[in-house]
């Protein structure tokens, strides 16, 4: 058998994170603007999203912009943003009509307007497809993540809506942005850098790490495929 074949009879990731790293240093091998880097990248993510799909994966969720990607240049941000809408406006018909289902977890508030407008209505397209449910990290930190479920708690707490006693593990849960869906069964990263940076840090207590020095624009299936497989020949212990 294939490298696919062997996949698709083993257990598939119910769901996969990806921390997408590199385009710029495969924009730097290749001498290309980083924006090329960008570009190739933001096809992979189209790849990605049908690939996953054509396996079963049920939920996607992707590293595209932390709340840190915000102290880069000016200009790579705006090209960034730029870039979101131009995959929006290209890809958005074509993902619904194969049944994604697009979320967005972080702070959109902090997104220009026409961006803004762009990921509202993919959101609002895609809400009852059930296919694949595919979840952009955006102005994503894990951190201000916890901090805001938190204070969400505190706020129904003197509001009377919980009780002390009633929050638990599960319970937080609810309070996260990725509330409606499981935790991810692996994760991805990209570029052989081996950390999380500051990626769903409270949901990635028993998921499978794999890590690779495939720059992201150049994961393609096969290096998906490898890394299912990979996980495929884990011993998921959680704990025990």
């Amino acid at each position: 058998m294939n490298l696919e074949e062997r996949v698709c009879t083993g257990i598939i990731p119910e769901h996969i994170a990806v921390i997408m790293d590199g385009n710029r240093r495969w924009a730097k091998t290749n001498n290309m603007p980083v924006r090329e880097g960008h570009r190739k990248g933001a096809v992979r993510v189209t790849e990605l999203v049908k690939n996953s799909s054509d396996l079963g994966i049920k939920y996607l969720s992707v590293y595209a912009f932390s709340t840190e990607n915000w102290r880069r240049e000016k200009k790579e941000v705006d090209y960034l943003m730029n870039l979101l809408v131009e995959f929006v406006v290209k890809e958005l018909d074509n993902l619904h009509n194969n049944g994604v289902k697009i979320t967005l977890m972080g702070n959109i508030d902090d997104l220009p307007e026409k961006t803004k407008k762009e990921v509202n209505r993919s959101i609002e397209l895609t809400k009852n497809n059930s296919k694949l449910h595919f979840n952009i990290a955006l102005s994503y930190g894990s951190r201000n993540e916890i901090i805001t479920a938190v204070k969400r708690i505190i706020n129904d707490y003197e509001n009377n809506k919980i009780n002390i006693d009633e929050i638990s593990e599960e319970s937080f849960k609810k309070y996260l942005y990725t509330c409606d869906m499981p935790d991810p069964d692996l994760l991805i990263r990209t570029s052989g850098e081996e950390r999380l940076s500051n990626f769903l840090l409270y949901q990635l207590a028993y998921t499978e790490f794999y890590f690779t020095e495939v720059l992201w624009p150049d994961f393609d299936k096969q290096e998906l495929l490898k890394a299912i497989e990979n996980f495929q020949n884990r011993k998921r212990r959680y704990g025990n």
